[in-house]
């Protein structure tokens, strides 16, 4: 499988998962903790349109930057980072940078991941069938904007939503 094995630092390993390849903790990680730079170019809608009507998975891979750019990680190691009801991490911006973040301790050999609902504005309209596993499963992955309310405060108090997100709301 290509990217399988592929390693970010001594934290993350690209491994077999539930739902294909995702990224799996090579060490326990803190609440709190960087867990790494998600790198890869800065791209306009118009480009990651183009995606969905040539590669949809390299398309549903882009995170949002901002509200009109979205960061492809095409290639590196963030192309793995998988969605969740029950995240364990969270996506934080920076200038010209995304990194993943810890929202809880996370144990050595279990995957990390987000919930792609806090990196969809209310603008978004990309919507995709969850197979997430998770007992509070909500079955649909659709903007900030349908979460569900106590989840959305939830996320609000825990810094898990990007401002430029909340914005749109």
């Amino acid at each position: 499988m290509a990217g399988a094995g592929m390693r970010y630092g001594g934290t993350l390993v690209v491994q077999p998962v539930r739902n294909g390849l995702g990224l799996v903790a090579l060490r326990p990680i803190a609440a709190g903790e960087v867990i790494c730079h998600v790198r890869g170019r800065i791209v306009t809608a118009a480009t990651v349109w183009g995606y969905w009507k040539r590669d949809r998975r390299r398309g549903e891979n882009c995170f949002r930057f901002d509200a009109d750019h979205y960061l492809d990680p095409e290639g590196e190691i963030g192309a793995y980072a998988n969605h969740s009801c029950n995240p364990n991490a969270r996506i934080v911006r920076g200038p010209r940078a995304l990194w993943l973040h810890a929202l809880r301790p996370i144990r050595r050999g279990e995957e990390v991941i987000h919930d792609y609902s806090t990196l969809l504005g209310a603008d978004d309209v990309w919507t995709m069938r969850c197979n997430c596993g998770a007992r509070q499963c909500r079955g649909v992955v659709a903007n900030a904007g349908r979460l569900p309310a106590s989840v959305l405060r939830d996320y609000r108090r825990r810094e898990a939503v990007p401002r430029f997100i909340l914005d749109t709301l």
